[in-house]
């Protein structure tokens, strides 16, 4: 018999080492998603001088450490945030783990903070939240759902489809209502439609209550940082932060325990 304790140390290391490989290639679709590019080819290059990168130098945050942030061509300097956004997703995929072990929660959460992670990082860059990551992430949602019913906590196909779809309508309905009143309300967009992608998209893998739950967190964030900013003088920078991020943070929350909070609060106030 396999020793728990080896097979929760086991599962982490091949999840921080699986999470930093596929961190990397997420480093490619940030790059190269909103400018157009393909994904699969050409091989990785860098953006410098265009040489194609080897192997070797390819290897998630060991290769940035022995090349000290540099191209070994051109000299270049990489960004230090090519090994961070690859660390964040071996540490993501390591608390999916650690919550949900050697279920097929696991896998769907690992593919679900993938998208996140780059529809983050572009909006960052770009402002915009890609349809491959929304509009992808709603058919993905509905799938899997489809095909692991306990996703959303129930048995069977019908009710979990059926709860995919709602949340997916849910969020996509709110924001673009709330969109739809803060442009009339203040004459000017109050938010942009692929929010109102993405929060649909998190609603089919989480469903109504984890969209319910995300717009608060979001909100929370979203004010937190906001007033913090302001407190600092950066107000310009206020006004340019995405609220995809905020969105994404949200529903990360929700993966890693934010659900039993929720549940938690929906017992207090109903007193069941």
């Amino acid at each position: 018999m396999i020793n728990p304790e080896f097979m929760a140390w086991y599962g982490t290391i091949v999840s921080l080492v699986f999470g930093l490989c596929i961190g990397s290639f997420l480093n490619v679709c940030i790059y190269r998603i909103p400018r157009g590019l393909s994904i699969v080819a050409p091989r990785s290059f860098c953006p410098g001088c265009g040489k194609p990168i080897a192997w070797y130098d390819n290897l998630p945050v060991l290769s940035y450490l022995f090349l000290r942030g540099r191209c070994r061509h051109c000299g270049m300097r990489i960004s230090a945030r090519y090994p961070l956004i690859e660390m964040l997703t071996g540490a993501l995929f390591v608390m999916v783990w650690n919550r949900f072990g050697a279920t097929a929660l696991t896998p769907i959460f690992c593919v679900m903070v993938s998208g996140l992670v780059v529809a983050t990082f572009v909006d960052f860059d770009f402002m915009i939240i890609p349809d491959r990551t929304s509009l992808g992430g709603i058919a993905a949602g509905l799938v899997l759902s489809a095909l692991v019913p306990t996703l959303h906590g129930v048995p069977d196909l019908a009710p979990a489809l059926l709860r995919s779809v709602v949340g997916a309508a849910s969020g996509g309905g709110i924001l673009w209502l709330v969109a739809v009143v803060g442009k009339w309300a203040f004459k000017k967009d109050a938010m942009g439609l692929g929010d109102v992608k993405l929060l649909a998209a998190i609603g089919a893998f989480l469903g109504a209550p984890g969209v319910i739950y995300t717009i608060l967190a979001s909100s929370i964030a979203g004010t937190v940082i906001g007033l913090t900013l302001i407190g600092l003088g950066g107000h310009q920078w206020r006004s340019r932060l995405p609220y995809g991020p905020y969105l994404a943070a949200g529903a990360v929350s929700w993966i890693l325990g934010g659900d039993q909070l929720w549940n938690w609060y929906v017992q207090f106030i109903t007193g069941t």
